[in-house]
């Protein structure tokens, strides 16, 4: 590239895009290379630059990004240090990249696994201002290496104390969401710290994530129980439900649900079933230790009162904006999130909690509320990656997570201890309907996010018809 052409190039990137471009935009921006290109005869070069490239997507896939936007920020970084002509594959849990390095030279291929790790996400944050700063030239290939591993091998911003006291204090506020009293909320706070406390001595052991899932959903419904019996004896009015279903929301609030159905739409249908797949298995895992739960209890004489179809009183809508917030909140700091997205997570419960609160007490039911506040949600991410305070990605999953459908799944695994299977069946469809379409909004407010104030970049055949003038 020519100096007066590449000179033309920057500045009308610098000047469209501004200082903190978002990595949500720059995919599809024209690449600016800050350092030589790339001498593909030299295989310990490729294999550097190659190597930034599949550790930014390992994080990234790693912590629910979707399979088309992994796919772009690696095929970006790889350009942005000169290496264009490549052809990278994003499946479930690998990250491949090929070079044809020209005439006579073999292409280049290599494959990274991305293995399971605990849920970072200042991780993410660090990698996505990582993207930024390559992107603007600002480092070289050694060095972002260097700076990958230091991010990858790093521990956790907080104590594990703090971790769980943020899923503690989601149940809590989750419960006062539900119209639960704080008594409740008291109750859920505690029985989650024990759930996480028992699920990470679990994880230490080996035991697989699905039987983690049954014995949080086991131990999420026991104390309900017993509460209930006690209220019957003592005379207490107590709706034991709430507990279990605030405990169901938080077990189901770390999967990969938005990454699944982003795939499915966004064009990567094998990754999207396989990640749709496992978050149907670990929401099974989840609805049997809840059902095993009901069972002990009805045998030892603790039988839960049926929840029966009708409106579900919610809490008022003031208290439900700010617990909506709280609990959002909260998921990103028991995500070990920096303290802005902590902020920004908060400020996106709250809107969405605000908007599903208001279109449900239009009588519009859950499924329109849930697409239509969480396209709010998707649209409050997109806009504060834009700013450069965040990945989307955190903001869209803790602000839908006061919406997960945990209230549909209760309904449905209670009618079927029940025998009504019909109702059973019809609650459950309307938990993965709610679910998907949770989804489904989040990636249509993204795309809004990036289609209303997406930089606008001069065609490359203008800039050189520019440079040939001069």
């Amino acid at each position: 590239m020519k100096p007066a052409f590449r000179d033309h190039l920057a500045h009308a990137v610098q000047s469209l895009t501004g200082r903190n471009a978002a990595t949500v935009d720059t995919a599809g921006m024209p690449v600016l290379t800050p350092l030589q290109p790339v001498d593909l005869r030299d295989n310990e070069t490729v294999g550097e630059v190659l190597e930034v490239a599949m550790k930014v997507g390992e994080v990234l896939l790693d912590s629910g990004t979707g399979a088309v936007d992994t796919e772009a920020q690696v095929r970006y970084v790889a350009a942005t240090y000169g290496i264009d002509d490549v052809t990278v594959t994003v499946t479930y849990n690998a990250i491949t990249v090929s070079v044809q390095r020209g005439r006579g030279l073999p292409p280049s291929t290599y494959t990274r696994t991305v293995s399971h790790r605990s849920l970072d996400y200042t991780r993410l944050s660090q990698v996505d201002t990582l993207v930024r700063r390559i992107g603007r030239g600002r480092i070289r290939p050694d060095q972002a290496l260097s700076a990958l591993e230091s991010i990858m091998t790093a521990g956790h911003p907080y104590p594990r104390a703090v971790a769980t006291f943020g899923w503690a204090l989601m149940a809590g506020a989750l419960t006062l969401l539900l119209g639960g009293k704080p008594a409740l909320a008291a109750v859920a706070f505690a029985t989650t710290a024990v759930i996480y406390v028992v699920n990470v001595r679990l994880s230490n052991w080996g035991l697989p994530y699905f039987f983690q899932q049954v014995v949080g959903g086991f131990l999420a419904t026991l104390p309900a129980a017993l509460i209930y019996r006690l209220s019957i004896e003592f005379g207490w009015d107590v709706q034991p439900y709430r507990v279990i279903v605030a405990g169901i929301i938080v077990l189901m609030a770390g999967l990969s649900l938005v990454g699944s159905v982003q795939d499915a739409i966004t064009g990567a249908p094998v990754t999207g079933a396989a990640r749709f797949f496992e978050v149907v298995v670990f929401t099974g895992g989840v609805v049997a230790g809840v059902g095993i739960a009901l069972r002990v209890t009805s045998e030892l004489g603790a039988t839960l009162p049926p929840l029966q179809q009708q409106p579900f009183d919610y809490a008022p809508l003031p208290i439900l904006v700010a617990t909506g917030g709280v609990a959002a909140a909260a998921f990103a700091l028991a995500g070990y999130a920096q303290i802005r997205a902590l902020t920004a997570s908060f400020l996106a419960g709250c809107f969405g909690a605000l908007v599903a609160g208001s279109i449900l007490n239009l009588g519009l039911g859950p499924i329109v509320s849930s697409v239509v506040a969480a396209t709010v949600v998707g649209l409050a991410g997109g806009l504060l990656a834009r700013r450069a305070v965040v990945p989307p990605l955190i903001v869209a999953v803790a602000g839908i997570t006061p919406l997960v459908p945990g209230l549909a799944v209760y309904r449905g695994l209670s009618e079927l201890m029940e025998g009504q299977t019909t109702s059973a069946l019809t609650n459950m469809a309307t938990a993965l309907t709610v679910g998907c379409a949770l989804a489904a909004g989040v990636t249509l407010g993204e795309w809004v996010a990036r289609t209303i104030r997406r930089p606008h970049i001069a065609p490359i055949a203008v800039l050189r018809r520019r440079r040939v003038r001069e």
